[in-house]
């Protein structure tokens, strides 16, 4: 049988990916909250979070805008990458200087990775979802 292929994610596939960014999210949350760490160390790994989600969804963004013919400059691109590297990177280096368990360490990675992962995923169905139901560039998250 020939169907059209749908632009439209599936409603699994919408929940897998914002069950997948809140467990994500959540357990580098209690993670934080359990560790034990100075408040000052909590809040740099609470920001890498809060920086990575919203600089990969705007790598995405920016990825998704050019396929379909939306101009981004260069400059916000070329940001939106940096601060993605730069993200991973802070973790990084962040860890391999913790003084904490090798599991720890690679809970917080995990848990980063799966949370950045999700945020892109998200935004692609909000945008595929939007789009679809005619709201303009069906971007929510702009």
């Amino acid at each position: 049988m020939n169907r059209a292929i749908s632009g439209k994610p599936s409603a699994a596939f919408v929940g897998a990916s914002w069950t997948a960014l809140m467990l994500g999210a959540l357990a580098y949350l209690i993670g934080l909250w359990n560790a034990s760490m100075q408040l000052n160390e909590k809040g740099y790994y609470l920001t890498l979070l809060l920086y990575g989600l919203f600089a990969a969804v705007s790598v995405q963004k920016a990825v998704r805008d050019r396929m379909e013919g939306v101009p981004v400059t260069n400059i916000y691109y070329g940001l939106a990458c940096v601060s993605v590297v730069s993200a991973l990177l802070l973790l990084f280096i962040g860890l391999w200087n913790a003084q904490i368990s090798f599991s720890e360490k690679g809970f917080y990675g995990m848990a980063y990775a799966l949370s950045l992962f999700a945020a892109i995923a998200v935004q692609k169905n909000t945008r595929d979802s939007g789009a679809g139901a005619g709201m303009g560039s069906g971007d929510e998250l702009e």
